[in-house]
């Protein structure tokens, strides 16, 4: 058995026993009753991160492979999304070379598919002066994920949220983007933990008004949108929108803190999946998945029911810094060969938090080779101070 020393909360340490390796298999088919996307991080590239604050730099042959890894698990991929780090740290420049690569990637790779976001960070909010100003920053982001032959899912937009004056605004703004795709979009009702700059999205800050918004725009436009995803963090919220969505039209579970329950789901429905949560935890979650097919939802429950515990503490407030959770998890795999951030933004969170998230995905059964988790994890501790 494989021993290490982590530190505590209260500033003292253990001597931590890893469980085996991980149980899971490293590939799947793609499962048949959920349709789940994993939202997946960029790996930075830092002998080119020459001033990482401002320019960022991506290591695009490790950011590909990791993309091959979660397609080798049945996972579509949500691309250029929050969990890439868009609008904290990765540059619009960026994500449409990210765009334009993974779109070509998937074109030469049997089964693999993918939605990719189109926002407006192009846009500074401060410099958004008019709606037709945020409206040529999402054509923009749309024509160029249209050109590559991409699905578009409508992010959320900071200078939507600072120039719109009030729900009229969202559905003029939405609806004109709606019809102008070539196809059916995915909606994403973001909520301001992960950014704070999105409160009174949708034209109010109370859930009940918001959620009216956005179902009235669902229904005027129901035949060109394929779902929504809601990241509330709020189970209850989420079911009781997903009971009044237009048939044809699904509800993608964004909420990493319940997504084991929605996905599951009851006897009037259940969520699909869109998650940065399924980065780190896609070997598991496409077990899990394979249980539920079958029919088996004690299974299912079984294995992803443990990894909600590492999610709640990945996704702690402030919310928007899990991303650097989801890369310390990446590195501890081998999926990449350092624990760096584009923006620097593993810096973000500190090593008490580190030393639970090794804890908790340990037993949930996520690392791979627990010798070379263990390693780097001991390095990670002595560069903060710990023996």
């Amino acid at each position: 058995m494989v021993e290490i020393s982590l530190p505590r909360m209260d500033g003292s340490s253990e001597r931590y026993r890893l469980a085996p390796p991980s149980p899971f298999p490293q590939t799947a088919k793609a499962n048949r009753i959920r349709t789940v996307y994993a939202a997946a991080h960029v790996v930075a590239d830092p002998l080119n991160l020459v001033d990482p604050w401002r320019e960022p730099a991506v290591d695009w042959d490790a950011t590909l492979a990791f993309r091959h890894h979660l397609w080798g698990l049945g996972f579509k991929i949500a691309e250029a999304m929050d969990t890439s780090q868009r609008g904290m740290g990765l540059d619009w420049q960026n994500a449409a070379e990210l765009i334009t690569r993974v779109l070509a990637e998937a074109k030469a790779t049997p089964g693999a598919d993918l939605a990719c976001g189109a926002g407006t960070d192009q846009l500074a909010p401060q410099d958004a002066r008019s709606l037709d100003d945020v409206i040529r920053a999402y054509e923009e982001q749309i024509g160029h994920v249209e050109e590559h032959g991409g699905k578009i899912i409508l992010m959320a937009s900071r200078a939507l949220c600072r120039v719109a004056k009030g729900p009229d605004d969202y559905l003029a703004v939405y609806g004109r983007l709606i019809r102008q795709c070539r196809g059916k979009v995915i909606l994403h009702w973001l909520g301001d933990m992960f950014d704070p700059a999105l409160a009174g999205y949708w034209g109010s800050r109370d859930f009940e008004p918001a959620m009216e918004t956005v179902l009235t725009l669902i229904r005027d436009h129901a035949d060109k949108i394929d779902g929504i995803k809601i990241s509330l963090l709020d189970a209850g919220k989420e079911i009781t929108m997903r009971r009044r969505l237009p048939a044809g039209v699904v509800m993608y579970t964004g909420d990493d803190f319940n997504y084991a329950e929605l996905i599951g789901g009851d006897d009037q429905g259940f969520s699909h999946g869109l998650l940065g949560i399924f980065d780190p935890i896609a070997p598991a979650a496409a077990a899990a998945f394979a249980k539920l097919e079958a029919g088996d939802r004690a299974g299912f429950h079984a294995i992803l029911d443990p990894t909600v515990a590492l999610s709640r503490r990945l996704f702690e407030a402030p919310t928007q810094h899990y991303k650097c959770g989801v890369v310390f998890l990446a590195w501890l795999n081998g999926f990449q060969s350092h624990f760096r951030m584009v923006g620097g933004a593993e810096s973000a969170r500190g090593i008490l938090h580190y030393a639970d998230l090794f804890r908790l995905a340990d037993q949930s059964g996520l690392l791979i080779d627990p010798e070379l988790a263990a390693r780097r994890m001991t390095h990670l501790c002595a560069l903060n101070g710990v023996a």
